[in-house]
């Protein structure tokens, strides 16, 4: 399991990668929205990971469009 440090430092080289890969063009706002873009999917994938995850069909009859 990696130690925090582990998980900080892989952030900081993500967001640095993130960053050089953005246009020279780009404003802050391209930026912010990249970061929280990649925040979402990660949240996502460990959602997955953990197993927190709901049938498409289970959805659907939640919201009665079943």
């Amino acid at each position: 399991m990696p130690t925090i440090r582990e998980k900080r430092s892989n952030v900081k080289s993500r967001a640095i990668r993130l960053i050089r890969d953005l246009p020279k063009s780009s404003s802050w706002d391209d930026l912010m929205y990249r970061i929280y873009v990649r925040q979402k999917i990660e949240s996502g994938l460990s959602d997955i990971k953990a197993g927190r995850v709901y049938s498409h069909d289970s959805i659907r009859r939640e919201f009665g469009a079943a």
